[in-house]
């Protein structure tokens, strides 16, 4: 049973997406996205620079684009099952059939533009902790007064909070944690701090009419399968401020027996939690066009017919 997954913040890089335009329709393609939004897609994703694509109101719609590009090169798929991380679920919420493209890419435009109001209320960040049990690093965190925003598995966890906590936290590390590595976003993603932005995207997603998923859509918020479009639409809105439950996501692929994970672009980060925490599960991750051949073999020894 193949799973499909799609990445999210910060698994962007400079010019990641110039391979891509490269393919048959590609390049028009995003140039009808980066009208139907309202945001240079193709600027962002060849010519702009870490800085300019940090940005959480261009990041959001420049990944849910890299990831339906890369889907449609890849063609049909079949899967069993799709997820996505953080904004990642808006791109497997077009995989599972329950939003279009453009109003996939639209309600995003609104979530990154939400957020980053919201991230500018205080200074507030994400950093990744690097070793740990996670019984011991929950906690902890919270006895700090940070969140364990992204519990992703394989004993990886995101904490996230104020800058004065995130420096408490780096002063004060819990044991077995080697490192506290501060990621490169611009606020606390998935906690209270985002409380404001949900209610700019409830408000944005009432123009949505979401259809019924078409395969097992397997959410963020507690890594259960979603049994209607309506209620799919829910769950984007609300795990804005919610942790993301990767760990919990995984379980599920599991549970209903995935013997193979695609990643889409800008693949990696994903595949390389999957490598640790599912084994025996075949992997691949889109990075670049070249990585299509696998991914069809793929696709083909692990889809029932």
């Amino acid at each position: 049973m193949l799973v499909l997954v799609a990445p999210g913040q910060g698994a962007q890089t400079p010019g990641f997406l110039t391979p891509w335009l490269e393919l048959p329709g590609a390049a028009d393609r995003l140039a009808a996205w980066s009208d139907a939004i309202g945001l240079d897609l193709v600027h962002y994703g060849t010519k702009a620079d870490a800085d300019d694509i940090r940005d959480t109101a261009v990041a959001q719609p420049l990944l849910v684009a890299a990831g339906l590009l890369s889907a449609a090169a890849l063609g049909q798929t079949a899967p069993g099952a799709v997820a996505g991380h953080s904004v990642g679920e808006f791109t497997a919420a077009v995989f599972a059939g329950v939003l279009d493209d453009t109003a996939a890419l639209k309600l995003v435009r609104a979530r990154g533009l939400a957020m980053a109001d919201a991230a500018a209320i205080a200074p507030t960040g994400m950093s990744a902790l690097l070793g740990g049990d996670p019984e011991v690093t929950v906690p902890h965190l919270e006895k700090l007064g940070l969140t364990p925003a992204n519990v992703n598995g394989a004993g990886q966890i995101v904490a996230a909070g104020t800058l004065e906590q995130l420096a408490a936290l780096e002063a004060d590390k819990p044991e077995g944690v080697r490192r506290v590595v501060p990621l490169k976003v611009a606020g606390a993603f998935h906690t209270h701090h985002m409380a404001p932005a949900v209610a700019a995207l409830e408000q944005a997603a009432q123009e949505v009419a979401p259809a019924e998923p078409a395969v097992a859509y397997v959410s963020n918020k507690d890594g259960q399968t979603v049994a209607t479009g309506a209620e799919v639409l829910a769950r984007l809105v609300g795990q804005v401020a919610n942790p993301v439950r990767w760990d919990l996501c995984m379980e599920t692929f599991q549970a209903l027996g995935a013997t193979a994970l695609i990643e889409v672009c800008p693949g990696g980060t994903l595949t390389g939690i999957a490598k640790r925490a599912l084994p025996g599960v075949a992997t691949v991750a889109l990075k670049t066009p070249d990585d299509l051949d696998a991914a069809r073999t793929l696709v083909a020894e692990h889809t029932a017919v």
